[in-house]
C-alpha cells in the first residue's frame, strides 16, 4: 500500500489559509518590504507565498521539509519584492521545526541560525564597508534566531513539564503500591493476632462442648460448662481489646491511649489457663523460664511474638497433643537470640485422622511470619524424645534495636 501523508492539524490549515489571504491582500495593496532584485516579476511574490502557505501544512507532521521548502519560498519572495506575511510564515515554520523536530533538528537549526546571520553580517559589511550593512545581520537575527530559540526555550518548557508529570505519575504509582502494601501488612497483623487471641480459647470451647455433649456425668458437664464460660469471657475480652487496638481507642484527656500488649510476664497465665481447659488424663504444663536474672528488657516486639508463639503452640497442643506433659523453656544466653520452645508428647491423639477441636491451618504460618518479621528462625515438627517422638516448636527471636512494632 503506498505511503499516506498524516493529516495536518487544523491550527495549520487555519496559519496557511490566513497566510495566504494577509499575503493577497498586501500584494494587492502594493506593501511590498523591498524592490526587485534582479529584474524580477512581482507575480513570483504570490507564488513564492502559496508555496510558504502550503508548507505550513506540513509544521507538525514534517517540520523540516516545511521548513526547506519554505527557505526556497522566502528567498523567491524576497527577490520579487517581499511580503510581510511570507517571512512571518517563515519565522513560524522555522519555530516549528525546533518544537516538533527530532532532538538533533532542535539542536542544530538553531546553530546553524547563527551561523547564517553571522554571515549576512559579515558579508554586507566587508563589501559595502558601511554601518547601515549592520541592520541587514540585525533584521536576519530577528526572522531566525528569535524563532528558533524560543523553539527552544517552550520545547524545553514542555520537555521538563511532560518529565515532570511522568515523576509524578510515577511517585503516585509507588504510593499506591505502598499503601496496598501497608495495607496488605496490617490485614496479615490484623488475622494473626485475631488468630492468636481468639483461636485458644474457641478451641477450649469446640474441645469442652464435644466433652459436654458425650458425658453423662452431671458433675463433669457442669465443669465444661464453666470452661466454655470462661473461655468465651476471655475470648470476648481479647476480641474487644483488638476492636480497641484498631479504633485507636482514646482516655479522658483526649490522648491516644495504645492497648496493653500481652508480655512474656504474663505465661503463667497463660499455662494456668491451658491446665484448666485440658481434661483431667489431658496434658500438663510446666514453664521452664532459663533467662539470666536481672536481664534487659526485651523489646516490644520480640516480647510480643514470643508470647504469641507459645500461645499458639499451646492452642495447637490442646488440640492434637496426647496426654503428657507440655514443656515451655525460654533462653536468652548472653549476646544472643531469645529462644522460645514448646515440646508437647506425641501418641494416639497424634495418629488419629482428625484433632478434638477443628483447626484453620494458619498458626504455624502466623508463627513463622512473626518469626520471620524479625529476622529469626522457626523449627516445628516432631523430634525424638527421652520417652519417644515429641511435637517441639523452636523459635530463635533477634534482639536487634531496629524491630519495630
Amino acid at each position: 500500500m503506498p505511503h499516506r501523508l498524516p493529516r495536518p492539524h487544523r491550527d495549520d490549515l487555519l496559519i496557511g489559509l490566513a497566510g495566504v489571504l494577509g499575503g493577497g491582500l498586501l500584494w494587492t495593496l502594493g506593501l511590498h518590504n523591498n524592490p526587485p532584485f534582479f529584474g524580477t516579476p512581482q507575480w513570483l511574490g504570490l507564488v513564492a507565498l502559496a508555496v510558504i502557505s502550503g508548507a505550513e501544512l506540513l509544521r507538525r507532521t514534517a517540520p523540516v521539509a516545511g521548513l526547506v521548502i519554505g527557505t526556497g519560498a522566502v528567498a523567491a519572495d524576497l527577490c520579487s519584492g517581499g511580503l510581510a506575511a511570507t517571512l512571518l510564515m517563515y519565522t513560524d515554520l522555522i519555530y516549528a521545526a525546533v518544537m516538533y523536530g527530532t532532538p538533533a533538528t532542535a539542536r542544530n537549526i538553531p546553530r546553524l541560525c547563527v551561523l547564517v546571520t553571522a554571515v549576512a553580517t559579515a558579508v554586507p559589511l566587508a563589501v559595502v564597508r558601511e554601518p547601515w550593512t549592520l541592520v541587514i545581520g540585525m533584521l536576519v537575527a530577528v526572522f531566525t534566531i528569535s524563532p528558533a530559540w524560543t523553539g527552544v526555550l517552550v520545547r524545553n518548557h514542555r520537555e521538563e513539564a511532560a518529565a515532570a508529570r511522568l515523576e509524578a505519575e510515577r511517585v503516585a504509582l509507588l504510593a499506591e503500591l505502598d499503601r496496598r502494601e501497608a495495607v496488605t501488612a496490617e490485614r496479615a497483623r490484623m488475622a494473626r493476632e485475631l488468630h492468636d487471641m481468639v483461636a485458644g480459647h474457641l478451641s477450649a470451647i469446640a474441645i469442652h462442648s464435644t466433652a459436654a455433649q458425650s458425658l453423662k456425668d452431671p458433675a463433669a458437664t457442669e465443669e465444661a460448662l464453666g470452661v466454655i464460660r470462661e473461655n468465651s469471657v476471655h475470648g470476648l475480652a481479647e476480641m474487644r481489646r483488638l476492636i480497641g487496638l484498631l479504633r485507636d481507642a482514646r482516655d479522658d484527656e483526649g490522648e491516644g491511649r495504645p492497648a496493653a500488649a500481652p508480655t512474656l510476664d504474663a505465661l503463667d497465665s497463660l499455662l494456668e489457663q491451658a491446665r484448666s481447659t485440658s481434661s483431667p488424663e489431658g496434658q500438663d504444663f510446666v514453664l521452664h523460664d532459663e533467662r539470666p536474672a536481672g536481664s534487659a528488657p526485651l523489646p516490644a516486639p520480640v516480647e510480643l511474638a514470643a508470647y504469641r508463639i507459645v500461645q499458639e503452640s499451646l492452642t495447637n497442643a490442646l488440640k492434637h497433643a496426647a496426654p503428657g506433659r507440655v514443656h515451655v523453656t525460654l533462653t536468652h544466653p548472653a549476646n544472643g537470640a531469645l529462644e522460645v520452645s514448646v515440646i508437647s508428647p506425641c501418641g494416639p491423639y497424634s495418629e488419629q485422622p482428625t484433632p478434638r477441636a477443628p483447626g484453620t491451618g494458619t498458626g504455624l504460618i502466623g508463627m513463622r511470619e512473626r518469626v520471620t518479621l524479625l529476622g529469626g528462625t522457626l523449627d516445628a515438627g516432631p523430634v525424638p524424645g527421652p520417652t519417644g517422638t515429641v511435637w517441639r516448636v523452636r523459635a530463635a527471636l533477634p534482639l536487634r534495636d531496629d524491630n519495630q512494632p
